[in-house]
C-alpha cells in the first residue's frame, strides 16, 4: 500500500466576543491582575455567549478553514472534533458539526484527549489519509470550558477560556507534511485533572451537583510538574522521529496553558521566544483549542513560510501528551 504526504491545507480560527479580563476576575474572586499574570501569563480570555455550544465555535473555525483550503464541505471524507466538552453525550458534536456544514460524505466522530486532543487527532486523520482511505479531513479542536470552569475557585478560574480552530489535511508533496508523531498517555495521573461527575461512574445527581463534580478539578502543582517535564521532552522525541534537532526548529506552537510551562520549554529547546507562537496571554487555556488556535494566529500573522519547520506540542488530562514535526 502506498503511503501518501499529507500536511495542512488550510487554517481557521473562532473566538467568542466576550472578554473576560483579570480585572473583571478581581470582582469575582480573591485574586489580583498582578498575580494571575506573574504566575500564568494570562491577562484575559474570551467566553462563550450563552446560546453559544462548542458546535458553533467549531463551525465557525471549520468554514474558515475549508475557505483557506479552497474546499467545500463536500469534499470532506472525514471530520474529527477533539473537545471535553461536547454538545451532549452523543450524538457526537463531529456529527452536529457534519450536518451544519453539509459534510454529507464525511465519516464522524469525537476525540477525547483533554489538552492534547487537536495533535492526537492530527495524528489519527493524516494515517487515515496516508494509507489512501480518505482524502480530506477536517481536524477541530474546540472546548467550551467556561461551561464546567467553577468560577469561585480562584486556582482554576483563571486559567480557562472558550475557543475553536480547525484545520483542512490533505495531500501535499513528498517533501512537505507531517514528518512524525509522538503520543503518549500515562493513566495513573488521571485524577490529578478531571471532572468526576456525569459519566457511569458518578451519575449525575443533586448530590453530584452540590458537590461540584461537574467542574474541572486540576492538582495545580502536580500538572505543572508535569507538563514542564513533558513538554519538552515530547517535542525532543519527535524531532528525533523525524530526523531533525532542535536547530531545524523554525517555530514552536505549544499548548497555551501558562507561560512558565512554555518558557521552560524554550530552555530545554534552546529556542528564544522569536521562534515560539505565545497567545496565552489573551486567551488564557483553551484546551484543544489551544494548539490550532495559535497555528491559525501564526499563519495569519506571516509567521510561517512554506518549507518551515515547525512543532507542535500539547499536554492535558489523562495524562496525555502528543508532539508532531510538520514541514508547511
Amino acid at each position: 500500500m502506498s503511503v501518501n504526504s499529507v500536511g495542512i491545507i488550510g487554517m481557521g480560527k473562532y473566538v467568542p466576543e466576550r472578554i473576560l479580563s483579570n480585572h473583571d476576575l478581581e470582582q469575582m474572586v480573591e485574586t489580583n491582575d498582578e498575580w494571575i499574570v506573574t504566575r500564568t501569563g494570562i491577562r484575559e480570555r474570551r467566553i462563550a455567549a450563552p446560546e453559544q455550544a462548542t458546535s458553533d465555535l467549531a463551525y465557525e473555525a471549520s468554514v474558515r478553514a475549508l475557505e483557506a483550503a479552497g474546499l467545500t464541505a463536500q469534499d470532506i471524507d472525514l471530520i474529527i472534533v477533539a473537545t471535553i466538552t461536547p454538545d451532549m453525550f452523543f450524538p457526537s458534536t463531529a456529527c452536529v458539526l457534519q450536518e451544519r456544514l453539509g459534510a454529507k460524505r464525511a465519516a464522524a466522530f469525537d476525540l477525547s484527549a483533554a489538552c492534547s486532543g487537536f495533535i492526537y487527532s492530527l495524528a489519527t486523520a493524516s494515517s487515515m489519509i496516508a494509507t489512501g482511505m480518505y482524502k480530506h479531513a477536517l481536524v477541530v479542536g474546540a472546548d467550551t470550558l467556561s461551561r464546567i470552569t467553577d468560577y469561585t475557585d480562584r486556582n482554576t478560574c483563571i486559567l480557562f477560556g472558550d475557543g475553536a480552530g480547525a484545520a483542512v489535511l490533505g495531500p501535499v508533496p513528498e517533501h512537505r507534511g507531517f514528518k512524525s508523531f509522538e503520543l503518549g498517555a500515562d493513566g495513573s495521573g488521571g485524577p490529578l485533572l478531571n471532572i468526576a461527575g456525569g459519566g457511569s461512574r458518578m451519575p449525575s445527581t443533586a448530590d453530584t451537583v452540590d458537590s461540584k463534580a461537574h467542574y474541572i478539578y486540576m492538582a495545580g502543582n502536580e500538572v505543572f510538574k508535569f507538563a514542564v517535564r513533558i513538554m519538552g521532552s515530547a517535542a525532543e522525541d519527535a524531532l528525533r522521529k523525524a530526523g531533525k534537532s532542535k536547530e531545524d526548529i523554525d517555530l514552536l506552537v505549544p499548548h497555551q496553558a501558562n507561560i512558565r510551562i512554555i518558557q521552560s520549554a524554550l530552555n530545554r529547546l534552546e529556542l528564544n521566544e522569536d521562534k515560539c507562537m505565545i497567545n496565552v496571554d489573551k486567551y488564557g487555556n483553551m484546551s484543544a483549542a489551544s494548539v490550532p488556535v495559535a497555528l491559525a494566529e501564526a499563519v495569519e500573522q506571516n509567521r510561517i513560510k512554506e518549507g518551515d519547520c515547525l512543532v507542535l506540542v500539547g499536554f492535558g488530562g489523562g495524562l496525555t501528551w502528543g508532539s508532531t514535526v510538520l514541514i508547511w
